[in-house]
C-alpha cells in the first residue's frame, strides 16, 4: 500500500479551501468597504441638507437616527427655558463654548454631563457650521453671520433675538422653522 497519495490529495484540498476562503474574505471586505463608504457619503451634513430640501418635516434638516437622541436631549435641556435654535444659525465654536459655560447669558445653569453632553455635542457639531479663522465667536443670533446668511432679505426693525423667531416662524416653539407667517410665505 502506497501512503504518499493521501497527503498530496489533502494538500490540494487544503490549498483549494484556503484559496476559496481568501476569495471570500476579499469579497466580504470589498463589499463591506463599499457599503460603509456609501453610508458615510449619505450621512454628511451636505448630503443631509440636500435630503432635507426634499423632505419637509418641519425642522431645518432631516436628522438621521444616530443624532436624534442628541437633538431630543438638546431640546429637553435648552428649549425648556427658551426657543431651541437650529444648530445652523451659530458656528460650531459657539456651541462648544455654550456647552462648557455654566454662566449662560446671565443665568447660572447646571451643565450637561456625559453621556448626554456628548450626544448633544455630536448633534450640534454635525449640524452647525465652521467659523472663519479671524472671526469673533458670536454669542448672539444677531451677530452671527450664519443667521444673516439664512435671512438675506429680511429687514428687521430691531435686532434679532431668540424671542423674535416666532414673529416669522410661528412653529419655532415646536422647533419648526420651515413654516413661515403669511407675510413671509411667498417672499423672495
Amino acid at each position: 500500500m502506497n501512503h504518499k497519495n493521501p497527503p498530496k490529495r489533502r494538500s490540494r484540498s487544503l490549498r483549494g479551501l484556503y484559496s476559496s476562503l481568501l476569495v471570500l474574505i476579499i469579497v466580504c471586505c470589498t463589499g463591506g468597504g463599499w457599503v460603509a463608504a456609501q453610508t458615510a457619503a449619505d450621512h454628511t451634513p451636505a448630503r443631509l441638507a440636500q435630503v432635507s430640501a426634499i423632505e419637509d418635516n418641519g425642522t431645518v434638516d432631516r436628522i438621521p437616527d444616530r443624532y436624534q437622541l442628541g437633538q431630543q436631549l438638546y431640546l429637553e435641556n435648552c428649549a425648556t427655558c427658551h426657543i431651541g435654535l437650529p444648530p445652523q444659525v451659530l458656528p460650531t465654536e459657539t456651541w462648544r463654548r455654550l456647552l462648557q459655560d455654566p454662566e449662560h447669558y446671565g443665568q447660572n445653569i447646571k451643565l450637561l454631563v456625559d453621556p448626554s453632553r456628548l450626544l448633544v455635542w455630536n448633534y450640534l457639531q454635525t449640524f452647525s457650521r465652521p467659523q472663519a479663522k479671524d472671526e469673533e465667536v458670536p454669542y448672539r443670533v444677531a451677530s452671527s453671520r450664519y443667521f444673516k446668511a439664512l435671512h438675506p432679505k429680511v429687514k428687521m426693525s430691531q435686532p434679532a433675538n431668540i424671542s423674535s423667531c416666532v414673529t416669522c416662524h410661528p412653529g419655532a416653539s415646536k422647533y419648526n422653522f420651515r413654516k413661515l407667517t403669511a407675510e413671509w410665505e411667498n417672499s423672495p
